[in-house]
């Protein structure tokens, strides 16, 4: 309660409120529930005769085709969902007297437009929206022709609907989308600098590889997080004049960028540093000026969703001017070496980083380099070639749409064969639960029983409870707002709603006792059907395409070692080839821990090479994170020319990972044993150079350090990649 009042007298409750209100799930359930709420009450007004239940899955199947987008954007979104969705109720109405064409139908439409998703998030959101349109207008149809012609139009007019207030609400309020992923950003980096925090403790007995394990699978986060806020910045800077607000977000996602950068970045072996270290404070400053940052980035996302300056309290400045004073010390005692050039990395990357965050609320004073990557198709040409690439039996998105498309087939054999009219819950079951990967599936049908067993013991306690129908109705409009404001952060509660909407729905039009045990049983068969076609289907098994996914990581990873040389010859330019690159190395290396995380949670017989495959991606992201350091200290060097015996150091690297690139994307079995094998055998120019007197702190002698840490990650992907291939063999 002391808390409660305390943060009352502070105001922080105001900042709690607004970062509630700006919240992508607070929004999206507004939204929802906006355009429900108007349904009802015009239908509540008008004494409406039509069935409401059709008007309300019109609202939820546009809601779902809904991305973060400009209104003008959205708009052209809404404009192809409508015309999707009249193409494809039109064909369940044509096809709905005959079964085994119905069938045909929904098999060809769920893997067309499965595919369509290749073109991009927003074509997946219109496709997976079409996708429960048809069986939303198959199930309220009750597979009469004549209901499906009076229900087309209803759906159609709660799409509309919803479409129209969504296009406003994003003319409206353009920020809000823009503010929440900048704040899941910076959350994230918080979280992040955190972790990082933890392998700067100075303790011997602590597993290190488990920390690393924790910061690359947070990475692959970050990484996610800076996309999407990239995205969401990109699609409203196309438009016009920009104005302060948007110059300012995109001021602080490339901040982000450079934070990222900085924090990813590592100077020296950490083990070999507590080795060094231990019985100095030093590392403990370290780690203490990493956690202030991270709990600054988090203020940071607070204030973002808030729209509020946060406060400075000067902490990490005295933070910083202590671990200086620790360093001094220790140069007092110690002569120049290795761990201690490392040491003053550390600390001018912690300087460095310290700087940025404080420019992070600063209006930018000129104009930003606003050239970003635009990922969307320019033209038909350019979509149809997305698609193309993807029509192949290699292709997870490929597989998913045949694994997809079957299981909806054997779904619709089991309903025909139980004479169920509302089976074709199976169906939606089956379009909700499948994912890509195994692990994805196995979670989402997991949440899917356990949402609608709770959903229909809810609202079988509504009903009993509350007999009025405008209390039911006034039900109806909250969950529905629920279901669509949690749908993408909390499945269970989001099934719950929706189940517990149709039992209300369901109670009105007097089909309560059909529901419960067909609903139930409906579910849990679409769950089953579901889950054999993951096991069974063309599964896609982290462990097939772990090779190509690893390859990608090195040859990016290699380009950008290219680009950061080039910026040292040149000069620190943050132009769109070097940021690219960038990116591109960091997307590559989430890849790869992504599908590592989806390994670990896919049963135990299909786990090959999974110890071998976590000790490569922990190498291989050391690599980047060594590589890294070189282009957080771009600029703070004097400009000069690098001898040429390290620019041939740095172009054997480069040319050693993509030569382990190629052999891990191309060649299987003995071939990549010898392949591997002349890989490790070859004698690297760093070996002669490494003990050459180039002057401490200079610009040679730090590429140097980091080039040969580089160098020392080298066999040890060999070896692993090695291990694999043996693994696989046997």
């Amino acid at each position: 309660m002391n808390k409660f009042i305390s943060i009352l007298k502070k105001g922080e409750w105001i900042q709690t409120v607004l970062a509630t209100f700006n919240r992508d799930s607070f929004t999206n359930g507004t939204r929802a529930l906006l355009a429900l709420t108007t349904v009802f009450l015009a239908h509540w007004l008008t004494n409406w005769d039509s069935d409401l239940l059709q008007i309300m899955l019109g609202v939820i199947a546009s809601a779902l085709t809904e991305t973060d987008d400009h209104w003008r954007a959205r708009l052209r979104s809404q404009f192809i969902a409508i015309c999707t969705f009249l193409t494809v109720t039109g064909a369940v109405w044509l096809s709905l007297p005959w079964p085994i064409l119905l069938a045909l139908v929904i098999c060809f439409a769920a893997f067309t437009l499965t595919m369509l998703g290749a073109i991009g998030e927003r074509y997946r959101a219109i496709s997976f929206g079409s996708l429960v349109l048809i069986l939303y207008t198959a199930l309220s149809a009750h597979s009469s022709r004549t209901l499906v012609a009076s229900s087309i139009p209803l759906l159609l007019i709660g799409a509309m609907w919803y479409g129209a207030i969504s296009v406003i609400w994003f003319a409206l309020l353009p920020k809000q989308p823009v503010q929440a992923r900048l704040a899941k950003l910076y959350a994230a980096l918080g979280e992040y600098l955190q972790l990082k925090a933890n392998l700067l403790e100075p303790i011997r007995e602590i597993d290190q590889a488990e920390r690393r394990m924790s910061l690359v699978l947070q990475n692959g986060r970050v990484v996610n997080a800076l996309n999407s806020t990239k995205e969401s910045i990109l699609s409203r800077l196309q438009h016009g004049n920009n104005s302060d607000w948007l110059k300012l977000a995109l001021h602080q996602y490339l901040i982000a960028q450079d934070i990222h950068e900085r924090t990813s970045s590592s100077h020296a072996d950490y083990q070999v540093l507590t080795q060094s270290f231990f019985h100095s404070d030093v590392l403990y400053r370290c780690q203490r000026t990493l956690i202030l940052l991270g709990k600054q980035a988090s203020a940071f996302s607070t204030a973002i969703q808030s729209e509020s300056q946060p406060i400075h309290q000067g902490v990490t400045k005295r933070s910083i001017e202590d671990l200086s004073a620790s360093i001094k010390n220790i140069e007092k005692y110690a002569s120049p070496n290795r761990q201690l050039q490392a040491l003053h990395g550390v600390r001018d990357n912690l300087t460095s980083l310290a700087k940025v965050f404080s420019e992070v609320f600063l209006q930018p004073n000129s104009d930003l380099h606003k050239q970003l990557l635009d990922r969307q198709p320019a033209n038909l040409k350019d979509a149809w070639s997305r698609i193309k690439k993807q029509l192949t039996i290699k292709s997870p998105l490929f597989r998913h749409a045949i694994r997809l498309s079957a299981s909806l087939f054997v779904g619709f054999l089991i309903m025909q064969a139980m004479h169920d009219q509302l089976g074709y819950w199976i169906l939606l079951t089956i379009v909700f639960v499948s994912q890509q990967q195994y692990a994805a599936t196995h979670k989402r049908l997991l949440e899917r029983a356990i949402g609608t067993t709770q959903g229909l013991a809810i609202g079988w306690a509504l009903t009993q409870l509350f007999q009025p129908v405008i209390i039911q109705s006034a039900m109806i409009v909250l969950l529905g707002g629920v279901f669509l404001g949690t749908r993408r952060t909390r499945y269970i509660l989001a099934t719950t709603a929706i189940t517990t909407v149709l039992v209300l729905s369901f109670h009105q039009i007097g089909l309560r006792q059909v529901l419960f045990p067909a609903r139930l049983w409906d579910t849990l068969i679409g769950c089953a059907v579901a889950g054999v076609a993951a096991w069974l289907l063309l599964p896609n098994w982290q462990w097939k395409l772990w090779p190509n996914l690893a390859a990608r990581s090195l040859k990016c990873q290699a380009d950008y070692l290219n680009q950061i040389v080039k910026q040292y010859q040149k000069g620190k330019i943050e132009h769109l080839t070097y940021r690219l690159s960038r990116r591109e190395a960091h997307n590559s290396d989430a890849a790869l821990s992504n599908a590592y995380s989806a390994m670990q949670k896919e049963p135990k017989k299909v786990r090959h090479n999974e110890i071998s495959n976590g000790r490569f991606l922990v190498a291989s992201h050391t690599l980047l994170n060594y590589i890294s350091a070189l282009g957080a200290h771009r600029n703070e060097f004097e400009q000069k020319e690098i001898a040429k015996e390290i620019l041939d150091a740095s172009k054997q690297l480069r040319e050693a990972l993509r030569d382990l690139a190629s052999a891990l994307d191309k060649r299987t079995g003995t071939e990549l044993d010898n392949e591997l094998n002349s890989i490790a055998n070859r004698k690297y120019l760093i070996k002669e150079i490494k003990s050459s007197n180039y002057e401490a702190d200079s610009l040679d002698q730090f590429i140097l350090t980091q080039l040969s840490l580089c160098f020392e990650v080298l066999p040890e992907l060999i070896t692993q990649a090695l291990v694999a291939n043996i693994e696989i063999r046997i």
